[in-house]
C-alpha cells in the first residue's frame, strides 16, 4: 500500500510557464500589485478621509470611520509588502503570495456576497473589479505559479493517484 506522499505523482512539466519572459512578467506583476497595494495602504494611513472620499463606492458603504480605514490600511500595506518580498525572495514566495491572496480572495467573495443578498446591485461589479476582484485573481494566479515552480524551478502539474494504482 502506498503512503500519502505517493498519492501525488508529477505529470509532464509545462515548460511554457517556465520561460524567462513569463517569469519576468509574473515577478513584475507581483511587484506592480505589491507597490500599488502598499501605496494604497500608506495613503489610507496618512489621509484616511481623503481616501474615503476619493475611492469610488467607498462612501456608499457607510459613514466615515477613521479607525476602520486605518485598520484596513495596515492590511493593504502588509499585503503589498508581502507581495514585494515574495518577488525578491523566491524561497518565501508561496507563503508571501498565498497568505495575502487568502485575504484578497475573501474580500472579493464578500463583495459578491453583498450582491447575492441584495446589499448592492450587480452594477457595482465593474466598479469594484479593478480594486477588489482583479487583485484576488492576480494573487491566485501568482500563487499557483509560485507553488508549481517552488521545488525544482520548473512547473510540475500534479495529479491525484489512487492508493492502489502503480
Amino acid at each position: 500500500m502506498n503512503n500519502r506522499s505517493d498519492l501525488l505523482q508529477p505529470l509532464a512539466p509545462t515548460e511554457g510557464l517556465n520561460r524567462p519572459l513569463f517569469h519576468r512578467i509574473a515577478i513584475g506583476l507581483a511587484v506592480v500589485l505589491g507597490v500599488a497595494l502598499l501605496i494604497n495602504g500608506v495613503v489610507m494611513l496618512m489621509v484616511p478621509f481623503a481616501w474615503y472620499k476619493a475611492v469610488p463606492g467607498v462612501m456608499e458603504t457607510g459613514p466615515f470611520n477613521q479607525h476602520l480605514v486605518r485598520d484596513i490600511a495596515l492590511l493593504y500595506a502588509l499585503i503589498g509588502g508581502a507581495l514585494i518580498t515574495g518577488a525578491v525572495r523566491p524561497v518565501y514566495r508561496v507563503a508571501c503570495w498565498g497568505t495575502p491572496t487568502l485575504w484578497l480572495t475573501g474580500h472579493a467573495i464578500f463583495h459578491f456576497w453583498e450582491i447575492a443578498v441584495g446589499i448592492c446591485g450587480p452594477a457595482v461589479i465593474p466598479r469594484d473589479f479593478p480594486a477588489v476582484t482583479m487583485p484576488a485573481l492576480i494573487g491566485l494566479g501568482l500563487t499557483l505559479w509560485a507553488w508549481r515552480t517552488q521545488s525544482s524551478g520548473k512547473p510540475v502539474l500534479m495529479r491525484l493517484r489512487s492508493p492502489g494504482s502503480a
